[in-house]
């Protein structure tokens, strides 16, 4: 969560702050706030609570002509400590006004940190944790803002990255990180700093990737990194593989709706370069294949959407490799004690790598002995770093805070670790192999015919805006797809919506249906599971009877349901276990359009954010 983009270098700094937020207001708009030195020991600091838009009205009313140099750092916040207003939001200052710090995470022992330095007679202007490391490096420093900022990550507990200036040295700046977001961009003659590669890829595709407990300093002639102790550490180059209109909206009326789109490409782009000489290869495999043989149980983690492509790859996994699958939310996996060991693999899925239950479930996991699999769509992040293997998606950025073609691409990276597995551990042949991963191929152009249901499921939406609440129901992969639209239509038109196994609808859920209501219903193949599709044409005939208006999505062909629909969605006829890629599709963009029918913002929902690094 949170945006913080830093910068030094020949441009003004300002402006190259502004448009840095812009593309990171994804990570949290519950306020935003600049700080820029003039170089003439002048530190201005601007901020104010709501969306990016309230701080340039501001920065518009007091003249902008008051923040020029250039150096300088910005934040979008998403609120943990202290309400969103004017005087929680970031950067904080010390007393002295001459040192500015913003702050991603949360600093776990701030209370005792804030009463220490309040016995120490400090004013605190916020109510935030964040406040604390600006005052606690002011008290220490004696001209070395590096070493200052070593001293104090070195009594922060929590995750955090902090970025520090100060206007005694106004051509620099300084940052840390723990197990939260933070790259370096390198350009000529300027260097960037950023959570998210976004911020700065208009400039400089050049980045380096910081690890854990590592201070960085930068200048516009570089950059130097080192540990909390302030030993020289070896950094991580790597080069960004994506432009900078990957991440503008390209016409669109919002990102979620171009990210839509993009969905056949992230496919694509996820399963390319996995299948080589016959084989499934992962991206980063630090397992070998005895230590896949050697697996004897399956534990996926993941929160949310990425929870939902979860609970299709359990059916995967079963179904090729014939091992025993647990899903399990991440927020609630290491609290219950799990039985885990050597031989078993934990597959932990989460599209920013950094999203903090996850991490907390892998070190778990890593504690207990057991292999970690990373699912991830961001390269070099905390997860991917701390586990076994690696699949990275390749989905590139994703800006609307409603996953979409992350998960697509989740789905994919979850279907080649099945068949890794089962490829390892001989439950399939080499050729069962190869035909299961060319039917992965084909789904790209399936996923490309899916959205021809944009323009009938827009029409759809737009009749159900006025409705209080939206009932999903699935059957086998059908189910997870049925969780995931009424999570999409929660996060973005904050209606009631609820997702069901079918068969649990006579077992209380079924008290709920009453006349008009809508309820969504995901068809399995007539083919593929014969009895599961009877079974759900006779809970559809049950809810019909009780007055509930049907949305129905079937394949194409499946005539057998055209008596059972008000509205039917048609989406191409695919292999079982491949449906949810396609099936997904019109799930999102009813959601999307029902809250702009509802004059709601796509993609900032209230109280979400894109990356979530608290637990």
């Amino acid at each position: 969560m949170c945006g913080i983009v830093g910068y030094t270098g020949h441009r003004p700094a300002l402006d190259v702050v502004l448009d840095g937020l812009r593309r990171l207001e994804y990570r949290g708009y519950d306020s935003a706030g600049v700080a820029v030195l003039d170089g003439d020991g002048g530190l201005a600091v601007e901020r104010k609570a709501g969306r990016l838009a309230n701080l340039e009205a501001r920065l518009d009313e007091v003249g902008r002509d008051t923040l020029t140099g250039g150096t300088g750092m910005g934040h979008t916040r998403w609120a943990t400590h202290g309400a969103p207003v004017d005087r929680n939001s970031h950067p904080h200052r010390d007393t002295t006004g001459r040192i500015a710090v913003v702050h991603n995470g949360i600093i776990e022992n701030f209370a005792q940190l804030r009463a220490e330095l309040e016995a120490d007679g400090v004013e605190l202007a916020s109510d935030t944790d964040s406040e604390t490391a600006a005052h606690l490096v002011s008290r220490i420093y004696d001209g070395d803002l590096a070493a200052a900022v070593r001293t104090v990550c070195r009594r922060l507990e929590g995750a955090f990255t902090l970025v520090v200036t100060h206007a005694d040295e106004p051509d620099k700046v300084v940052a840390a990180r723990r197990s939260s977001p933070l790259v370096v961009g390198v350009g000529e003659g300027e260097t960037f700093l950023a959570s998210d590669v976004a911020a700065f890829i208009e400039h400089t595709r050049n980045a380096v990737e910081l690890g854990q407990d590592q201070v960085v300093v930068i200048t516009k002639d570089g950059y130097e990194v080192t540990d909390f102790h302030g030993e020289p550490v070896q950094a991580k180059p790597f080069e960004v593989n994506w432009d900078l209109s990957a991440a503008e909206k390209g016409g669109h009326d919002y990102f979620m709706l171009k990210e839509i789109e993009e969905q056949p490409e992230a496919l694509a782009n996820t399963l390319r370069g996995h299948f080589t000489d016959g084989r499934i290869v992962l991206d980063e495999q630090r397992l070998a294949d005895q230590d896949l043989r050697d697996v004897d149980k399956v534990f996926v983690v993941a929160c949310g959407t990425a929870y939902h492509s979860g609970l299709v790859a359990k059916y995967a996994i079963e179904h090729w490799t014939r091992l025993p699958v647990e899903c399990e939310l991440a927020s609630e996996f290491r609290y219950r004690d799990p039985v885990l060991d050597r031989d078993t693999l934990v597959v932990a899925i989460s599209q920013s790598g950094e999203t903090a239950d996850t991490l907390e479930a892998v070190r778990h996991a890593r504690e207990q002995k057991a292999r970690v699999l990373a699912i991830c769509n961001t390269n070099g992040a905390q997860i991917p770093r701390e586990s076994d293997a690696v699949l990275y998606t390749h989905a590139g950025p994703e800006i609307g805070v409603a996953a979409t073609k992350t998960f697509l691409a989740q789905i994919a990276a979850n279907y080649l670790v099945g068949l890794a597995l089962a490829q390892a551990r001989g439950t399939k042949y080499p050729d069962e192999v190869a035909r299961e991963f060319h039917e992965l191929e084909a789904m790209p152009a399936a996923v490309q015919q899916a959205l021809g249901t944009v323009g009938q499921v827009r029409e759809l939406a737009h009749e159900l805006s006025d409705s209080k609440a939206i009932l999903f129901l699935g059957r086998h992969v059908g189910f997870p797809v049925a969780l995931e639209g009424a999570l999409k239509l929660k996060e973005l038109a904050y209606m009631h919506a609820e997702g069901f196994a079918a068969g649990e609808l006579k077992h209380g859920p079924i008290a709920l249906i009453e006349d008009q209501l809508p309820v969504v219903v995901v068809m399995p193949s007539p083919k593929g599971r014969a009895v599961l599709h009877s079974k759900l044409l006779s809970n559809i005939s049950e809810i019909q009877a009780r007055g509930a208006r049907t949305i129905v999505i079937a394949e194409e062909g499946d005539d057998t349901v055209k008596p059972f629909a008000d509205h039917l969605i048609e989406v191409p006829a695919v292999p079982t276990l491949l449906q949810p890629l396609v099936s997904s599709v019109p799930l999102q963009v009813l959601a999307a359009e029902i809250a702009r029918s509802r004059g709601y913002d796509v993609d900032k929902p209230r109280n979400l954010a894109k990356s979530v690094t608290v637990e």
